[in-house]
């Protein structure tokens, strides 16, 4: 079986960035690893009788920038995500560029209907529903025992 997400080494290393600095951050360090740009947002996972329902937190994301698709029962989410805020005042001048993208690959439980799939975004939260394909029910056949007569 395949991976479902791409392993990196480096992947971790933003939780322990207080190692770094005494601030929590070395501008020297960081940019020699590029992965540490992208992360993986948390999923919850459930299922209903009819659906699989896969909810993500992504505040501030700009919902057109979010890129979902399922292949061979994984649903992959991905997107990109730029901010720019610039403050001029008399005396001082702020000026911060936020930006990275996201990725995210979940195996799914159960095969699904992804030409009906609907994502929903509100409040910072996207609400992706994926109805289950519908399993035929299994099909009882008599057969006929004949006796073999040497």
């Amino acid at each position: 079986m395949a991976a479902i997400i791409k392993f990196s080494p480096v992947t971790g290393l933003p939780m322990m960035h207080n190692l770094f600095s005494e601030d929590g951050w070395n501008e020297d360090f960081w940019p020699h690893f590029p992965e540490v740009k992208e992360f993986a947002p948390a999923v919850d996972v459930y299922q209903t009788d009819n659906d699989v329902v896969v909810e993500t937190a992504l505040p501030g994301i700009d919902p057109a920038k979010v890129d979902i698709s399922v292949e061979d029962d994984t649903l992959v989410i991905k997107g990109k995500t730029e901010s720019k805020e610039e403050e001029k005042k008399k005396d001082y001048y702020r000026k911060e560029v936020r930006y990275g993208s996201f990725y995210r690959a979940i195996y799914l439980p159960t095969s699904v209907k992804s030409e009906t799939a609907n994502a929903e975004y509100e409040n910072g939260i996207l609400k992706i529903t994926l109805p289950k394909v519908e399993k035929p029910e299994a099909k009882k056949i008599a057969i006929k025992v004949k006796k073999n007569e040497n």
